[in-house]
């Protein structure tokens, strides 16, 4: 059973900053990689974000992150933030560590 992608208005907000080209890729990334398998942890795709709550995992396009949390008993994928690489060390000091 897929699971729901719902945007955060942040996200949504994120995404409507991002170039078409790249929006598509990340779109894309999205609907592949957490419609099915948003916990399946890989060396460079997804990952597993320690020593914070939210967000919990991190998925890799490009030089974007996709930042979400996983509600396994909704079946929903909450994608949080979408953020150019360079972006992140901040927005993660801001969610409360680092990954």
């Amino acid at each position: 059973m897929p699971f729901e992608i719902i945007l955060a208005p942040e996200a949504n907000a994120d995404l409507r900053g991002i170039r078409a080209f790249h929006r598509a890729e990340i779109l894309g990334a999205i609907d592949s990689h957490l419609q099915y398998a948003p916990t399946n942890l890989s060396r460079s795709r997804i990952k597993r974000l320690r020593l914070i709550d939210s967000p919990a995992y991190r998925l890799r396009v490009g030089d974007y992150r996709v930042y979400y949390d996983v509600n396994d008993d909704a079946q929903t994928v909450n994608i949080l933030r979408v953020i150019h690489k360079g972006d992140s060390a901040r927005y993660l000091g801001e969610a409360g560590g680092d990954a």
